[in-house]
């Protein structure tokens, strides 16, 4: 016997309702993909950088708060982890907010600066090493490319072969190459520089102290055992942490330290109560103008539960085809606020999974609330 698509009738019989409430859908859907999206993307962006160090523990101020309030240690603390036999390499680190000088709008903007040994590794970069010996010569600096427009046409500028100088702090510097490393919602822009260049630019910065200190070790050590050794050797003004605690350390700053990550969780459950709302308004309407009939059905001897899985049928097909429009417009507004701000904001199989599946609970939600519209229908009250 040939099955008749009853929901898919009831649903196509008027079309500005059908489309109507597929616009609502979509628009929820929408709200929480970029409030999801902006979400994870402020994690990411926040520890852009941190996952570039080429490090396995990482030190840094008991003090330090996030990378926007990074305080200094002494920088003989690294040094002293050197004693421990798992260790290989140490590279200090300056960390610190500058005024850069667009060179041509002569505009000042805030701008995170790195102050390494130039002769020391920083990031997993194969290129950084090569470029980082032009910053041997004082007053030099490394920009990122992928920083900001409000810094200037910094990077086509050094690609036509432009001699480029600016000011950062009041002081004089030339670009001598670029860096790929990205903003983050901390920082619209960086550069990286020696450490001698850096405490010119930032003379109340103490010859010995560091923001951060970058620790290589064995590949076959345990991080954690390391992490947990230098932790008990030294003192109490550091903090010894592995790359990875470290990443978490910035992300739980920006989630719970600041009302960033609320407003957009916050943001996208609205979203999910909009589209809830709609839906039930749309499949309640469509119980109500259809009672007649089902009653009818109902009458004939169709039994409840068959009744009841046509409404969750059309609670289906409205979650459907209301996500596919509101992925792809997803897919759009990911890539514009890529192109927009140069944040890490893309469509990933896990946030795509579960706005689907609230999408779809938020359907079903709403079919099974329009349920009680038949359930309570009295045949013979309905005629």
């Amino acid at each position: 016997m040939r099955r008749i698509p009853l929901a898919w009738l009831l649903l196509s019989r008027q079309p500005l309702r059908l489309l109507v409430a597929l616009a609502g859908i979509c628009f929820a859907g929408i709200l929480m993909f970029m409030q999801l999206g902006f979400r994870d993307g402020l994690f990411d962006a926040s520890v852009t950088v941190h996952r570039l160090f080429d490090a396995d523990l990482v030190l840094i101020s008991p003090r330090s708060m996030s990378s926007i309030s990074m305080s200094g240690f002494p920088r003989r603390r690294l040094i002293q982890t050197m004693a421990h036999n798992d260790v290989v390499g140490i590279t200090p680190v300056n960390w610190n907010f500058l005024l850069w000088r667009n060179p041509k709008t002569l505009l000042t903007r805030s701008i995170l600066a790195l102050g390494f040994e130039p002769n020391d590794p920083l990031l997993n970069d194969s290129e950084l090493q090569q470029k980082a010996k032009s910053l041997t010569q004082k007053g030099r600096v490394l920009f990122d490319e992928l920083s900001r427009n409000e810094f200037g046409p910094i990077p086509d500028w050094f690609k036509k072969g432009l001699t480029i100088e600016t000011e950062v702090a009041g002081k004089r510097v030339r670009v001598a190459g670029l860096v790929s490393l990205g903003p983050s919602f901390g920082a619209d822009g960086n550069l990286l520089t020696s450490r001698e260049t850096f405490l010119e630019l930032l003379p109340t910065t103490p010859p010995g102290s560091i923001e951060i200190g970058l620790v290589r070790i064995k590949s076959e050590a345990d991080p954690i055992g390391v992490v947990n050794s230098l932790s008990a050797s030294l003192p109490n003004d550091v903090k010894v942490l592995t790359k990875e605690a470290f990443i978490e350390f910035e992300k739980n700053y920006w989630r719970t330290s600041t009302s960033i990550g609320f407003i957009f969780t916050l943001g996208a459950a609205m979203g999910f109560v909009v589209g809830c709302v709609i839906v039930y308004q749309i499949l309640y309407s469509d119980v109500s103008d259809h009672l007649p009939e089902y009653a009818t059905l109902m009458a004939m001897g169709y039994k409840l539960k068959s009744l009841l899985g046509v409404v969750a049928r059309e609670g289906f097909l409205l979650a459907v085809m209301g996500y596919l429009p509101a992925y792809a417009s997803g897919q759009a507004l990911y890539a514009l606020v890529r192109n927009s701000t140069k944040l890490p904001v893309s469509m990933d199989i896990h946030r795509a999974i579960l706005v689907f599946i609230l999408i779809l609970f938020m359907c079903m939600g709403s079919a099974l609330f329009a349920m009680r519209r038949l359930v309570d229908a009295d045949p013979a009250e309905i005629f």
